[in-house]
């Protein structure tokens, strides 16, 4: 190698090195401008600092703020309002006043996320899969006018086809079909699966469809949503996916979840939610009425659709979460499968438990994903040094996503008590203000009590030096798990 070809190759070395270097240097900066949390804002900054190359690529990934990004334009959000129009059923925030805790939640849901709080409501609770999806094929079956669907998940196994096949036989009696699958969570299905439902005339799209050069910027954010709205009039919103585990239990011997079916004036909300997703993935606004009038039943509820993700100015489901629990007066019943609860969600656990509350948290002993079962479990000891009362599901997989405040006030849907539902995932939760349904709630929980194993603190505190350190090891990771 001449002495030109030496200095060529030297400049070539700086420049890179330099370009790279100045790449860092504004991530790191941008990661501080943004005003996170200290804690998580110095941990990627180490990241970036100690490890450039993986950091740069984990930040894009994992890292990245998109608050800013618009999911409906305000003329299009107008026209959401307008659609709604229909006032039946709706009650006015300024006549509730902000005395009572359940008043101050609602309006709390109302600033956050637009929240109508609708009254003349009922629903039907489902705790298997079974009757779930046998009540949700009869309805898709009997549509008449249009059926919009949103999942996670759903599989092309038994159950998936047999949806499917609901869905296009619809379709072609002129029925108008609408389906939103998450691309990550459907990704096992095979293409074939969801051309079959659009040669039908079924319209199914992907939300947030990872591929290159997308990947790193929309692999972390996932429609986590469950949502149906059949005509109008029933809707349904919960934890279940489309998959046969809800039925046959998978890799479990039982899969145990919660849905919700839903009449009355709040199916408005869910068809919104619905038109808001739908709109954001470039599709126009669906247009049809919904004919939810307040029901004549003996015991109707009130109930307020919360709707959050990575695009809301706050933390949506975080702040609805911790005002309902900080406002507790007698119990605060808590089954969710994943724990992985922020410093301010557990400080209120932890204040309810020790002001002499029955508080109690239910997991599942075994879960689908040993990473987050280890760094859940690693909150546990915290919990019981509180007072907190802790539970281990033993027949299965505990997937249910239920807080039971006091004895009117319950919330029932797609969100996780973990950081990546709290902030990563696009989740969905309905508020229910009613005596019986909280009943109703309360006798499937202590039915799962009674199959749970309580967890002594003496006990818990002598497990084996190895299983504490895998669980405080993976509690490292929970932002991003």
């Amino acid at each position: 190698m001449n002495l030109s070809d030496y200095i060529n190759l030297t400049w070539v070395w700086w420049t890179v090195t330099l370009l790279y270097a100045a790449v860092i240097l504004s991530t790191v900066v941008v990661v501080v401008s943004e005003n996170r949390n200290p804690v998580k804002s110095l941990a990627w900054v180490t990241v970036l600092l100690v490890v450039p190359g993986l950091g740069l690529v984990l930040y894009i990934v994992f890292g990245r703020n998109i608050q800013s990004k618009r999911i409906i334009s305000r003329r299009n959000r107008r026209r959401l309002r307008r659609m709604g129009a229909d006032t039946r059923g709706r009650i006015r925030l300024s006549t509730l006043g902000s005395s009572r805790p359940a008043s101050q939640l609602a309006h709390l849901a109302y600033s956050l996320c637009g929240a109508e709080l609708y009254e003349g409501c009922d629903a039907r609770v489902f705790d298997n899969g079974t009757d779930k999806f046998e009540a949700l094929l009869a309805d898709i079956r009997a549509a008449r006018s249009y059926i919009n669907l949103e999942y996670y998940i759903i599989a092309d196994d038994k159950i998936g086809t047999a949806l499917a096949r609901a869905l296009q036989e619809r379709a072609r009696a002129g029925v108008k079909v609408r389906v939103i699958y998450d691309h990550v969570g459907s990704f096992k299905a095979r293409n074939a699966f969801f051309k079959a439902m659009r040669a039908a005339g079924v319209e199914a799209y992907p939300f947030f469809k990872v591929v290159f050069p997308f990947l790193g910027t929309r692999i972390n954010w996932r429609n986590h949503r469950k949502i149906v709205v059949i005509d109008g009039h029933t809707g349904y919103i919960g934890g279940m996916n489309v998959a046969d585990r809800y039925i046959t239990g998978g890799n479990f011997p039982t899969w145990r979840d919660l849905h919700l079916r839903i009449q009355g004036p709040a199916v408005a909300s869910l068809q919104q939610l619905f038109a808001i997703d739908w709109n954001f993935m470039g599709n126009p606004l669906p247009e049809e009425p919904v004919e939810a009038r307040p029901l004549q039943i003996p015991s109707p509820m009130g109930m307020q659709l919360i709707a959050g993700g990575p695009t809301s100015r706050w933390m949506n489901m975080t702040l609805i979460f911790q005002k309902a629990i900080s406002n507790a007066r007698k119990c605060v019943w808590l089954q969710t499968p994943y724990f992985l609860p922020s410093e301010g969600l557990l400080h209120a656990l932890q204040m309810c438990a020790l002001a002499r509350l029955d508080v109690r948290l239910m997991l599942p002993r075994r879960s689908d994903s040993d990473m987050l079962r280890w760094a859940s479990f690693s909150y546990i000891s915290e919990c019981l040094r509180a007072g907190v009362k802790v539970y281990l599901y033993e027949p299965g997989m505990l997937h249910s996503k239920a807080i039971i405040i006091d004895d009117d006030l319950a919330t029932v849907g797609s969100c996780n008590f973990d950081f990546r539902s709290f902030e990563h995932n696009f989740e969905a939760n309905m508020l229910v203000y009613s005596r019986s349904f909280n009943r109703r709630l309360k006798e499937i929980f202590l039915r799962d009590q009674a199959d749970s194993l309580r967890v002594q603190p003496a006990t818990w505190h002598s497990r084996p030096l190895l299983e504490r350190g895998m669980e405080s090891f993976m509690r490292l990771f929970a932002p991003i798990l």
